[in-house]
């Protein structure tokens, strides 16, 4: 049996709650006419009935021992929000039509993260359909959407979720999710969905009143960790373990993306994150698709996506902050907070060639060390991006990578990313240089609550230097300040940033050295001094390799080219890309060193094929 209301067919639906805390559970029926039904107890602290006579869209809440109504913790719909009756839904009235969808390997992953509700100006999963012809003619391959359970409100990040199981009203609730993945499957895209399961919301929530979800063994930077390890945790376990096999079965999920990982609290034996793992491929063998955990974590610890031989999670890939950092701070120069560990071309250096660049060595942000080795990890279970919904909704303003620095240096961070042998991510808007903001926006009710928040922000921000006032997360205008502005890939620069970006992607699929996501055909040379950055890559068919010049100057630079006839692919100093004009020769031949000139803030990239 599956938790919540499950709609059998026929007039029929069937209730299952875990609420081991109330002695008495019964089904509050509240339309389409009023009736209560009183439900068994079971071992364990479930609690089950069979009620005739219900039909999709009836509402219904729990009535616990008598005296509290509430939502229910495994509600698929709700349609009058957070503190509103649920929803009886029909989970096989949908139509679908990708069949023959077995999911995409994970080397060909190009993702494309987005928020739902500032991605378009509906701010709905319908309204992103008519947008994925030009996603896919970019190069995108995977489209990555924030959390879409319920959150109070009609706006919010997504992290704030109460409800995992029910699709955010607002959105269009679960059909218009289902539309929305049928619609990409068709398209030939992955869709991946963003899933927290670290902690829940404040406003909202309710499961306290149901049974010990919550445990106060630990602390957790947004409230009260969830209960992995200790009394009652299998049923907690089962709760999201059936969360995330229902958004992999029902919604036809593609990967799941896991929030926060570092903040998952649990020393059992088997960790809840093996059990997911396992569970995951096993349900990915029984529905013959690709199925991926995506996890992100700040721990440098490549037990995460170990493999489970090897004393590993098994999860598939997680996020690689480090790259970003390494790439951040030689754009921007910034070094406060965490950018203090880095700031060197040694650090991009070493995350290209090995992942991670703290492997457990001092880190000056932590005081300790930090990390273990990523070197013999996949390429593929890296994912690397200019920036991310953190990195730019975590600052004061929620400033874009784009707002920060100069075209030249953009162009230069798009390079890096997608001439790496990572999974490149990227944020909704960044192909083009979108130049809104990505702010943090809430709409929550209780008043106590949205001042508790507005003052944690200011707190957030008082040891930075940013100039300005902290936006108003509960103003409406904070929200709209976040919407893309799509006209612009079409205007100016942002029309050459946005055919540099599927150009890169091109030549990702079609240049075998680049196609092939593998450290060890790779080497990365850093010269520190003049912040030059050199990559090699190859295959037995064709080498290529490819130099970011991070200084404010032109310079001639001798680098290690094998001997050989070499082409020029791609030079971002180029006219065709908004640049002042390219430094670098079309064709030249390398006897085993060679000098060029590298213009400024700007990247090229030769080739030289093999006769196999």
């Amino acid at each position: 049996m599956n938790l919540g209301a499950t709609y059998l067919g026929k007039g029929q639906c069937q209730f299952l709650v875990w609420a081991p805390l109330a002695q008495q559970v019964t089904v509050h029926l509240t339309e389409p006419r009023d009736r209560v039904v009183a439900m068994e107890r079971l071992a364990g602290g479930y609690h089950h009935t069979l009620v005739e006579d219900v039909q999709p869209g009836s509402l219904y809440l729990y009535k616990l021992d008598g005296s509290q109504e509430r939502p229910d913790p495994a509600s698929r719909f709700q349609p009058h929000g957070v503190h509103g009756t649920s929803q009886v839904v029909d989970a096989r009235a949908f139509t679908w039509e990708d069949q023959g969808w077995r999911g995409l390997p994970l080397p060909d992953y190009v993702i494309y993260e987005l928020h739902v509700g500032v991605f378009t100006p509906q701010g709905t999963f319908d309204a992103i359909i008519p947008r994925l012809g030009e996603l896919k003619e970019l190069g995108i391959t995977a489209l990555e959407l924030m959390p879409v359970a319920q959150c109070p409100g009609s706006r919010n990040w997504g992290y704030d979720g109460v409800y995992p199981f029910a699709v955010q009203n607002s959105y269009g609730g679960p059909e218009s999710l289902k539309k929305l993945v049928n619609a990409c499957h068709r398209r030939g895209l992955a869709v991946v969905l963003d899933v927290i399961y670290n902690h829940l919301g404040p406003e909202g929530n309710y499961l306290w009143d149901f049974g010990p979800y919550f445990t106060d063994r630990y602390k957790t930077p947004w409230g009260p960790a969830l209960n992995f390890d200790g009394p009652h945790s299998d049923q907690v376990r089962r709760f999201f373990l059936e969360n995330a096999l229902y958004w992999l079965t029902e919604f036809h999920l593609d990967a799941l993306r896991l929030d926060a990982i570092h903040a998952i609290l649990d020393h059992s034996a088997r960790p809840f994150l093996e059990e997911l793992a396992i569970a995951a491929h096993q349900q990915g063998e029984r529905l013959n698709r690709r199925i991926f955990l995506i996890a992100e974590s700040n721990l440098n610890d490549v037990r995460i996506i170990q493999r489970l031989e090897l004393g590993g999670y098994g999860l598939d890939a997680q996020w690689n902050d480090d790259f970003h950092h390494a790439l951040h701070t030689l754009l921007t120069g910034e070094q406060f907070g965490y950018y203090q560990d880095f700031g060197t071309v040694q650090y991009l250096a070493k995350a290209f060639s090995e992942g991670f660049a703290y492997t457990g060595q001092y880190s000056p942000f932590r005081q300790r060390r930090h990390g273990n080795s990523s070197r013999f990890i996949p390429a593929q279970r890296l994912v690397v991006f200019t920036q991310n919904h953190d990195q730019a909704g975590n600052r004061m303003l929620g400033e874009r990578l784009s707002q920060l620095v100069s075209f030249e240096a953009w162009k230069l961070a798009a390079g890096a990313v997608l001439l790496s042998p990572f999974i490149p991510l990227l944020f909704m808007g960044e192909e083009y240089g979108e130049t809104a903001p990505f702010q943090y926006f809430i709409s929550h009710s209780d008043q106590a609550l949205i001042e508790a928040v507005r003052q944690g922000r200011r707190e957030e921000f008082a040891t930075f230097q940013w100039q300005g006032e902290v936006p108003d997360p509960q103003d409406e205008a904070t929200f709209r300040r976040s919407k893309l502005h799509w006209e612009l890939r079409s205007q100016g620069q942002h029309q050459l940033l946005f055919e540099l970006y599927r150009e890169l992607l091109r030549l990702r699929r079609t240049l075998p050295a680049l196609a092939q996501l593998s450290k060890d055909h790779l080497e990365a040379v850093g010269w520190e001094k003049e912040k030059v950055l050199f990559v090699r890559r190859w295959t037995e068919q064709e080498q290529v390799f490819m130099v970011f010049n991070f200084s404010q100057v032109q310079l001639p630079l001798a680098l290690p080219v094998p001997a050989g006839s070499w082409q020029k692919q791609l030079d971002s100093a180029e006219r065709r890309w908004g640049g002042a004009g390219s430094t670098a020769p079309a064709t030249f031949s390398s006897e085993g060193t060679t000098t060029l000139s590298l213009a400024p803030q700007a990247f090229v990239l030769f080739v030289q094929r093999r006769s196999v």
